[in-house]
């Protein structure tokens, strides 16, 4: 097991905003669908997403339970924990931080999900599970890298899951349910394929990256990079004051997140965009609005306003356009930006 204090710091990584943005946005609320993660080799993806589980604060979950459930929301626990609760039986709860579980591109349908031992539910009257990768994702963040090069089919299953927070089991007539809370994160390189429209449209929000173009910026990723090869324990110290600082403001915004309110004008903000846009379905309409009520909360408001839905459309519309609206593959907002400002005024 990787030693946690060699873990890169998140507040360390230079640019990328959009990518951290989005990263800490699903931290904060993870029912916002996750995140893809699209651009080439060598731009922090991985660096990104196992520093920013490292940044976060340990969670309280029930021990020797394989899903790590929490003890505090009995609503989305599992069958066990379940039946000890019938019992009255006290569930023992132990900390532990949250952990990036990684989803390989050879993984079959039964690794993921799991499987029931079919034979031994026949003979016994009651059913043997071994968990998968999304037994083990529970509570966690999901890593999918290369999520386009998966079987179209594990790409389903996982996002069903995603936007259930159930995993389902069926084999030969049996049925067998848990917790599959997790936050998605997948990545990607355009150049070796792309999703199918209907799977790209699943994630809350898509992010480009690319290496840094600024000179500055650049010497400044090699010479952090180097303290850190030369020093880690050091480098890593020099960050601890951002780190906390990051870490309680995500914290802060998960407490507000659950008062934030928006008025009938953001709501008319996100349809009209939809419409105007040509955006297929509800799902960019309703993902535009949540994200927009998390942005707010990350920066302490309690109220979403028309620069937060601005925010929002960059990071949760791009992949749900058709191609009509790209000039060379990049989406052009002032459209965006002139239907908000003019409801917003209106």
């Amino acid at each position: 097991m990787k030693n946690t204090k060699e873990i890169y710091p998140f507040t360390a990584i230079v640019g990328q905003d959009s990518m951290k943005k989005a990263l800490i946005l699903n931290v904060i609320n993870p029912s916002l669908g996750g995140v893809l993660i699209r651009g080439e080799k060598g731009t922090a993806k991985s660096t990104a997403v196992r520093a920013l589980a490292e940044l976060l604060p340990e969670k309280s979950q029930v021990e020797g339970c394989i899903f790590g459930c929490d003890p505090k929301n009995k609503s989305n626990i599992c069958i066990e924990c379940g039946k000890k609760i019938e019992k009255n039986e006290v569930l023992k709860e132990k900390k532990e931080k949250m952990r990036v579980v990684d989803l390989p591109v050879s993984a079959t349908e039964d690794r993921v999900v799991g499987t029931l031992d079919i034979e031994y539910a026949i003979k016994n009257g009651e059913k043997k599970f071994e968990p998968g990768i999304l037994a083990n994702a529970n509570r966690n963040i999901l890593y999918v890298d290369e999520v386009n090069l998966l079987d179209d089919h594990v790409v389903d299953v996982l996002l069903d899951s995603a936007a259930m927070g159930v995993n389902t089991i069926e084999r030969e007539g049996v049925s067998l349910s848990h917790p599959a809370k997790f936050i998605l994160v997948g990545t990607m390189n355009p150049e070796e394929g792309d999703l199918r429209p209907q799977l790209l449209d699943r994630f809350g929000m898509v992010v480009d990256v690319i290496g840094e173009r600024d000179s500055e910026k650049r010497v400044q990723v090699i010479k952090r990079r180097l303290e850190y090869e030369n020093n880690n324990e050091s480098f890593i110290l020099s960050y601890e004051e951002e780190q906390k600082k990051l870490r309680d403001k995500i914290v802060k915004a998960k407490d507000i997140l659950k008062e934030v309110t928006f008025d009938e004008k953001i709501l008319q903000m996100a349809a009209t965009i939809s419409i105007e846009m040509d955006v297929d379905g509800h799902r960019a309409d309703i993902s535009m609005i949540k994200t927009a009520m998390t942005i707010a909360a990350l920066n302490g408001r309690k109220n979403v306003t028309s620069e937060d839905m601005i925010e929002s459309a960059k990071l949760t519309l791009p992949h749900r356009m058709r191609k009509k609206p790209f000039e060379e593959g990049v989406m052009n907002f002032s459209k965006i930006e002139e239907i908000i400002n003019e409801i917003a005024i209106a």
